[in-house]
């Protein structure tokens, strides 16, 4: 599990910023990374979201899927019905925790282009998603 750098400061420390926790979403659905892309998709669409949380086994998250990416899978060339979510490379992290400063969430996302960034507890379950501010 990868998670955004955090350091340790006081409380009293640029409370402006504040953590992801202050600002971030529900989880939204959690799939399993066993999920083929097209029921991903589906599930995706029912939900009327633009991402799903990925999950293994244990139910810790393994990352996040948006629909731009499993969309682009299913119309590549080398796609096949049996493709599973964590056959996609890129499902893997990065994460923020609940300690994560909102500035240094929002400037992973920005370096990594990411559409949004799941955060996970101590245990590595997801608890919100963390969508980029305008």
């Amino acid at each position: 599990m990868t998670l955004v750098h955090v350091q340790s400061r006081p409380a009293s420390a640029h409370p402006v910023h504040g953590t992801v926790a202050d600002v971030m979403d529900a989880a939204g659905p959690q799939v399993w990374e066993d999920m083929t892309v097209e029921v991903a998709l589906s599930v995706m669409a029912a939900a009327r979201t633009g991402h799903l949380v990925v999950c293994d086994e244990d139910g810790l998250c393994t990352g996040l899927v948006t629909r731009a990416r499993l969309t682009a899978v299913r119309d590549g060339s080398g796609y096949t019905d049996r493709i599973r979510l964590r056959d996609i490379a890129d499902v893997i992290g990065p994460f923020a925790s609940l300690l994560t400063t909102r500035a240094e969430a929002e400037r992973a996302m920005r370096c990594r282009r990411l559409g949004a960034l799941p955060v996970v507890d101590e245990h590595g379950s997801a608890v919100g998603v963390l969508a980029p501010t305008s």
